[in-house]
């Protein structure tokens, strides 16, 4: 892929890798606004904060400010929206959300700041979680400085699809409109702003997790108990550890190419602050990408294996025993593990491409009895 000239003094993620190299660890780019005016520091990687592998002690120096991003990396695997619950005349269930798009400088690496456009003050934006059939109502408002929409990967009607020239199409600064459809088909899924020019809409944040849980009622046989395992309402679902991560990059300098790679926003974090997961528990994760200027992002799991469920549709996997999974951009799927057996400690898991993970796409489980 051809990328663009840098401007003078400009540092490319080719740079930005060498840098870390050099000091035997990854250093945050200064770019844009930076804490008290100064820049990240290089750090010799026996004295790094959080080098807890020893895996070429590559991590950031210094903490993201988690409070003034308005989200953290750590509550984001867990922070499930399931809407305003209620039920229509024809017995259907409702589920109504509220989005506002709006601009907001966000923190991706310590020190580096990125001029984002943010669902709800947060990227990714908040996780919508809805039942296979339900009605699904969102009022959605445009307080940003730019035309945005909301289109959602999913079943509906033309008049709903979130693009200009159909339906409400784009909704300019400082208007509304209401999307609503019934949540079809079941699976791990997504929304994004689909205004042009799409690529930059998508980089600068505005994308976010839907998620559609199976309907036990709609299923027969064995695949009755599996549906429930997925539903959130049914006590079968809350014996699993259900997590989601959005694959994301940030292009710092806007040269075309990313500086910052991560899943869930900031550079290393659960490399940083690792997931605490119990040993013995169903892990479950809802992995989607949507990487911006990479044609394929990935995850690899490190000393184990897992199922696969390709977009979450089907209630048994499409891929058995894998540990690493590859998707283009707007791919997404559910992969399903166990440290069952294992001795406790710290297990990584990363993009296998390098370049993405020594540039933030890096982290560990902390697998605990």
């Amino acid at each position: 892929m051809a990328r663009k000239a840098h401007h003078a003094g400009a540092i490319n993620r080719r740079g930005f890798i060498k840098a870390g190299i050099l000091a035997g660890g990854l250093t945050a780019v200064a770019s844009g606004r930076k804490r008290g005016g100064s820049h990240p520091e290089l750090v010799d990687p026996k004295l790094a904060p959080h080098d807890h592998s020893g895996h070429g002690s590559a991590g950031t120096v210094g903490d993201v400010d988690h409070a003034a991003n308005g989200f953290d990396p750590s509550e984001l695997l867990y922070d499930w929206d399931f809407g305003t619950v209620s039920t229509l005349p024809s017995g259907q269930t409702l589920r109504e959300y509220e989005i506002t798009a709006s601009d907001k400088d966000i923190e991706v690496a310590p020190g580096v700041f990125f001029p984002a456009w943010v669902y709800n003050g947060r990227v990714p934006g908040p996780t919508l979680r809805a039942v296979e059939g339900d009605r699904v109502r969102i009022e959605f408002t445009n307080a940003g400085s730019h035309p945005h929409t909301i289109h959602f990967h999913g079943i509906h009607a033309a008049s709903m699809d979130g693009v200009p020239g159909v339906g409400a199409g784009n909704i300019e600064p400082g208007h509304s409109t209401v999307y609503e459809f019934d949540a079809l088909p079941m699976g791990c899924h997504l929304y994004h702003c689909h205004t042009l020019p799409l690529k930059r809409h998508i980089h600068k944040g505005l994308y976010g997790a839907f998620v559609i849980d199976p309907d036990p009622n709609r299923y027969s046989g064995e695949e009755v108990e599996i549906a429930k395992s997925r539903n959130h309402q049914f006590p079968e679902n809350r014996s699993v550890n259900e997590m989601v991560m959005l694959m994301n990059a940030f292009d710092t300098n806007f040269d075309g190419g990313n500086e910052i790679y991560a899943v869930n926003t900031v550079a290393f974090a659960y490399m940083n602050r690792p997931i605490q997961i119990r040993r013995d528990q169903l892990q479950r994760l809802y992995l989607i990408n949507i990487t911006e200027f990479d044609p394929i992002n990935s995850m690899h799991l490190h000393a184990n294996f897992f199922d696969y469920y390709d977009h979450g549709t089907t209630l048994r996997p499409t891929l058995k025993t894998v540990d690493t999974i590859m998707q283009a951009q707007a791919q997404r799927g559910i992969l399903e593990f166990s440290y069952e057996g294992y001795e406790p400690g710290l297990y990584m898991f990363h993009a296998h491409v390098s370049e993405f993970a020594e540039l933030g796409w890096m982290g560990f489980f902390d697998v605990v009895e």
